[in-house]
């Protein structure tokens, strides 16, 4: 995958689900697509990642943590076609609380074992934004207005949306 990813393969995406069900081997050429595509290409493959790791905008999947490092990788790189889409992605991911809020509101013992695993996958993703703090910061005092202003809401974004407290 080149410098940029070069961690990637480390990840055993084969095991992994996406937040749609299906199998989560289709994340790294979508990675690479963004990293490494012009910027149609580019603006493409975020789409079907978004799909991937962010279904409908607040769902979150198994493979979603596990993608977010590579995510602040590609908003960080000088090079990316379209940081901004990343940024976007990367406060959807952040936002989510899908499971959070379906756990609430059941009382139905029956459903615990599966809430717990799927609100374990939305405080691992959100947790693992959180850990880009730095890059994301880096990015929001960028020159560059059309990196810079996306940067500045997924940290307005962050600061919002305080991490989910310890089960």
């Amino acid at each position: 995958m080149g410098s940029l990813l070069r961690s990637v393969s480390g990840v055993r995406w084969g095991e992994l689900c996406d937040a749609t069900g299906a199998a989560a081997g289709g994340i790294p050429p979508l990675l690479s697509r963004i990293a490494y595509g012009d910027e149609d290409t580019a603006r493409i493959a975020i789409d079907e990642l978004g799909d991937a790791v962010c279904a409908l905008g607040f769902v979150v999947g198994e493979a979603t943590a596990p993608t977010v490092p590579f995510l602040l990788e590609l908003a960080g790189s000088p090079h990316v076609a379209c940081k901004a889409e990343v940024l976007d992605l990367l406060g959807s991911i952040c936002r989510t609380a899908q499971w959070h809020s379906a756990a609430a509101a059941t009382q139905d013992r029956k459903h615990d074992a599966s809430y717990r695993q799927q609100t374990g996958w939305e405080a691992a993703s959100r947790t693992a934004v959180y850990a880009g703090w730095s890059v994301i910061e880096g990015v929001a005092s960028s020159v560059r207005p059309e990196e810079a202003a996306p940067a500045r809401k997924l940290l307005q974004v962050m600061d919002e949306t305080p991490p989910f407290p310890k089960p």
